[in-house]
């Protein structure tokens, strides 16, 4: 399904102690799918209670590039108001620093 130019990521943050992700699984995660020769996300999945919660943070990241992940904050705060915002965030700038790692010892 993935070609070999694709790398998998996953960005971790701590999830706010009255949040069920947490008692679920004790930190937020997201996992990216990206595409080395373009820096596009082609899939992401997070650590989400609701169904719903994945299929629009999926929604959210999809197409956009990980490299620009200040941008992606910014539709973070605009875009997703539930609890996990800030753990999203970090999880994010989390992911996006190891792929600024891989890509650098491409």
């Amino acid at each position: 399904m993935y070609s070999e130019n694709t790398v998998y990521i996953v960005g971790e943050a701590k999830s706010p102690s009255n949040n069920p992700i947490t008692e679920q699984y004790q930190v937020f995660f997201i996992g990216f799918v990206v595409d080395t020769l373009t820096d596009e996300i082609l899939e992401a999945e997070c650590s989400a209670i609701l169904s719903l919660t994945a299929r629009f943070v999926k929604e959210i990241f999809a197409g956009t590039s990980i490299q620009e992940s200040e941008r992606l904050v910014e539709i973070i705060q605009k875009r997703y108001h539930g609890s996990s915002q800030k753990a999203m965030i970090v999880a994010l700038r989390n992911a996006s620093l190891k792929y600024k790692q891989i890509k650098a010892d491409m």
